[in-house]
């Protein structure tokens, strides 16, 4: 048996902790059974938002014909689009292990992690002992319980985005953002797509305004099946049939390719946690607190596993915070502001709370809106439809929340993140006194902030 000053299980952030660790002195192993690199860099953010490049830069030629300039999109050789980014991840994942296995210190162990013990993990037949644990094993497709699912071909998105030819068609079990990435990409680059979503909106967790108007943008130019239900699937590697129930009626759909996109599970049910006394929700994530400690002494949980939040860089964060936890510097987690966005067309970003959320809260508030076509750059681009929501606390003036919808919301929305972090009581006023260049696509932050009621 080899003893350890700090075992870590995943080596997606985890990576970090080990390595951190690593250099603080610790004898420190890291267990992972997949490539290098965790979800992110291998079946996720990374090559996800490699080949939607290839889509957005589509887009633009497709669109050209309205700013006078005449150009068409003649071929995809999607063979090279996703090639392009599975050879990148690829090789960073070598890269990464290439490293480790250059160094003594972490310690890489290839396999997959199971307890035996409280704090005695056992991988490839070999036990290790650890006196601090972290686990930071991630999660993988949820898959539901839809009868001849399991008889079919199907894609998960792993599979997604290694595909080397592009389908014809393809049905998309799922509304949430993944859905919504992995849609446009094959969508835009001319596979004929239909969306399968069991509510009634699309990225519904997304404020009610984006969720609405993203819905309506959507059904304009996709097949979208709204508040329906898979109750059956059959086929072979060439055509797959979708049995759809919506609205008291029932409809077959068939498409080439059959993508299930409907959630995420928590990978705890693969690791014996019952050895070691950490305990998990109804839905399989650990709990932690707000050390991210989990219910057993030494051990930690953080990233997806853990759940608070799904994002990778809210895993970097806790991944800084664990860190200094296991070093005895001990910190709760400072959260504030988590932004996201999703990187489809239109892209949404999000911080803070939704409009139903400060509702539910019943907080007092006013709204601020402010539509990009009212820009300069803007009305430059003929952005039609997108826009900035700021909710702000109607006596504090606080921020409450943030969204946006539109072209490069994602980086539009780091100048709210920044001024929320800064101050957080006068992030409205940092927002409205700021001179913005003109006529750059910032000012619809800025104009936003200006249409606040005060």
């Amino acid at each position: 048996m080899k003893s350890f000053d700090l075992i870590v299980i995943g080596a997606g952030s985890g990576l970090d902790v080990a390595v951190g660790a690593a250099e603080q002195g610790l004898k420190t192993a890291i267990i992972e059974e997949g490539p290098l690199g965790g979800t992110c860099l291998n079946r996720g953010c990374i090559p996800s938002k490699m080949i939607i490049y290839s889509a957005e830069v589509a887009d633009l030629i497709q669109q050209a014909g309205k700013f006078g300039l005449a150009a068409s999109l003649t071929k995809v050789d999607f063979k090279q689009v996703t090639e392009r980014a599975s050879k990148t991840v690829d090789a960073d994942a070598r890269s990464i292990e290439q490293s480790l296995r250059q160094g003594k210190n972490p310690v890489l162990f290839k396999g997959r992690a199971k307890f035996i013990g409280p704090r005695m993990v056992q991988v490839n037949g070999e036990t290790l002992q650890g006196r601090k644990i972290l686990l930071a094993a991630g999660a993988r497709p949820s898959i539901p319980p839809i009868e001849g699912l399991d008889k079919v071909p199907y894609l998960t998105s792993k599979e997604a985005l290694r595909l080397t030819r592009l389908p014809k068609s393809m049905i998309i079990l799922g509304g949430g953002y993944i859905a919504a990435e992995l849609g446009y990409f094959y969508a835009a680059l001319g596979c004929k797509t239909t969306i399968i979503q069991r509510g009634p909106l699309l990225i519904p967790r997304e404020d009610r305004d984006i969720s609405k108007l993203f819905t309506s943008l959507w059904k304009k130019k996709y097949t979208v099946l709204l508040n329906a239900s898979a109750t059956k699937v059959e086929g072979n590697k060439d055509s797959i049939t979708v049995q759809v129930t919506a609205n008291n009626s029932v409809r077959k759909v068939t498409a080439e390719k059959l993508l299930v996109v409907t959630g995420i599970r928590p990978n705890s049910d693969t690791l014996n946690l019952e050895k070691t006394g950490v305990k998990t929700n109804k839905n399989g994530f650990v709990v932690v607190n707000k050390y991210l400690e989990t219910s057993a002494k030494n051990i930690w949980a953080l990233g997806d596993l853990a759940g608070v939040y799904l994002f990778k860089h809210s895993a970097n964060l806790e991944a800084e915070y664990v860190l200094n936890n296991i070093l005895d510097r001990k910190k709760p987690v400072d959260y504030y502001p988590m932004p996201h966005a999703i990187f489809t067309n239109p892209q949404i970003a999000g911080v803070g709370l939704t409009e139903q959320e400060v509702i539910r809260q019943k907080k007092k508030y006013v709204v601020g809106k402010y539509y990009y076509q009212h820009t300069g750059m803007g009305a430059a681009m003929e952005e039609k439809d997108g826009f900035v929501k700021l909710i702000v606390d109607k006596r504090s003036k606080e921020i409450l929340g943030c969204h946006l919808l539109g072209p490069e919301a994602s980086i539009l929305s780091h100048e709210v993140v920044v001024a929320m972090k800064a101050n957080r009581r006068k992030a409205l006023e940092i927002l409205r006194s700021a001179v913005h260049v003109h006529p750059a696509l910032s000012e619809v932050v800025h104009r936003a902030a200006l249409s606040v009621p005060l």
